[in-house]
């Protein structure tokens, strides 16, 4: 079963970057008190020793119920750009691959699309989101540092600069981001194509309510795998940003110190059960939202479809 291109043109690229800024935007922003909690804990997990629940009250208790929407502002607008960049570039990347490849060889290698496509998206996204990651990560680590994202801004600049203020953990964010996001896409489409085959739908012929409860459960599954491949980068990035923290020398240099001060076991640990229900919750989120979004602007989601199956 062939299926047509026609359509995947500058207009679906521009409705899937607009379906990804509002869906990354949306569910970061809702979910900016786990995130305050988690950042917490990764940064002073000494003071943070109670869990995700014990996480709350102490920050409740001691701050007011406020500090849990702090770094909102970064947030929205950081995962906003991002989003745009992530999903949509996902699109076009993948697109392009099936134009320049035929459907035959496209669906042979559509893990390898998954991968190299997110790759690349997630690299271009994250030149535009490390700024504003690095702003939420002080604010929460700090809450009196600034107000929010507008005094932050210039306040790093000043006493940072703009590559150390804004870009030390630009490193450690592709480390984590661009595993976390092929992990995403690949495991999301592998679920996907279990949940269809299993059910005995046919992605083609599924009614758009069907497609959007596959993206929802598929995302669970696949937020689940990127939270754990890519948390001790995360653990990293939230430390690093943090005054001193790794001693002098490069952005390498201080990773590899403190690597070495916090251990291998405690990167892949502190913290991954909250980020675990985080990333499952919210990619989940992601994948149903951009869904809905885009059929909403008139767009039809481009699907890897095997070229030799029949239309049930």
């Amino acid at each position: 079963m062939t299926q047509s291109m026609t359509g995947y043109d500058a207009t679906y690229f521009a409705k899937g970057a607009l379906a990804g800024g509002i869906c990354c935007s949306v569910t970061h922003g809702a979910l900016c008190p786990v995130d305050v909690v988690k950042t917490r804990i990764q940064l002073d997990p000494v003071k943070y020793n109670r869990g995700m629940l014990g996480g709350f009250k102490q920050i409740i208790a001691g701050e007011g119920v406020g500090a849990l929407a702090t770094g909102l502002g970064p947030t929205a607008v950081g995962y906003f750009v991002q989003g745009w960049f992530k999903f949509g570039g996902v699109e076009y990347f993948k697109i392009k691959s099936v134009q320049r490849l035929g459907d035959k060889d496209a669906w042979a290698y559509r893990y390898p699309i998954y991968l190299a496509s997110a790759a690349a998206a997630e690299f271009i996204a994250d030149i535009f989101l490390c700024p504003l990651e690095a702003t939420r990560i002080k604010l929460v680590a700090n809450p009196q540092y600034a107000d929010g994202l507008i005094s932050a801004f210039p306040k790093i600049i000043k006493d940072e600069g703009v590559l150390k203020g804004f870009y030390s953990g630009f490193g450690p964010i592709c480390f984590k981001q661009i595993p976390y996001t092929m992990t995403k896409f690949a495991v999301q489409g592998w679920a996907a194509e279990k949940i269809y085959t299993a059910t005995n739908i046919n992605v083609k012929t599924a009614s758009e309510g069907v497609k959007v409860s596959v993206s929802l459960a598929s995302g669970v599954i696949a937020g689940v795998a990127a939270a754990i491949v890519s948390h001790p980068a995360d653990t990293l990035l939230s430390l690093v940003n943090k005054p001193g923290a790794g001693g002098e020398g490069s952005i390498m240099s201080r990773l590899v110190n403190l690597a070495g001060e916090v251990g291998f076991k405690k990167l892949c640990l502190t913290g991954l059960g909250a980020r675990c229900v985080m990333i499952g919750t919210l990619t989940a989120g992601q994948f149903a939202i951009f869904d809905t979004v885009l059929l909403q602007t008139g767009a039809k989601k481009f699907h890897f479809v095997d070229p030799t199956a029949t239309t049930a």
